[in-house]
């Protein structure tokens, strides 16, 4: 007999911290809720990182998930850029973590070609197949879209992990 797992997708920020929260039965998938953690700009790092781990904390208490998918950071030419979105993704990965919860992470190609079938692809296209997959999902920009497809790519991804995990224990 199989139990409803919720989950939560994560897409981190320093800005914006997009969060997406979905139950998943078997093969189906249920929209449940999704956001956007904000930080202020005129804060210092420090302030901004806390309120990310706050408003993060308070979507998975509320929510209650039982997994976190998280996207993994790419590289890009500004290394302080880089070294700050890193620093959102250690947030977005330690909420999660502290309330108990395995933290998987997916590579932005992984999560677009499980989503829309191609590695690379327009955020438009990933609006569209959220819309298909799950008829009743309501996402305010492409923070939270993209979380949402995150706890879709875990969805389809988390058996296999939970194998690769059992194996290296």
């Amino acid at each position: 007999m199989q139990n409803t797992i919720r989950i939560i997708g994560i897409d981190p920020g320093l800005r914006r911290t997009g969060w997406g929260i979905i139950d998943t039965l078997g093969n189906s998938l249920r929209f449940v809720a999704s956001g956007t953690v904000t930080s202020d700009g005129d804060m210092d790092l420090a302030s901004r990182l806390c309120q990310l781990h706050d408003g993060l904390a308070d979507v998975v208490h509320s929510y209650k998930p039982n997994e976190a998918a998280v996207e993994q950071t790419f590289v890009n030419k500004d290394a302080v850029a880089t070294l700050k979105l890193g620093q959102a993704r250690g947030i977005a990965m330690l909420v999660p973590a502290r309330a108990g919860l395995p933290v998987s992470e997916y590579a932005p190609n992984a999560v677009k070609k499980t989503v829309i079938g191609v590695g690379h692809g327009e955020k438009q296209q990933i609006h569209v197949m959220l819309k298909i997959l799950m008829p009743k999902a309501e996402f305010k920009g492409n923070d939270a879209a993209d979380a949402l497809a995150i706890a879709i790519c875990h969805a389809h991804h988390r058996g296999g992990n939970k194998m690769r995990r059992a194996l290296a224990s």
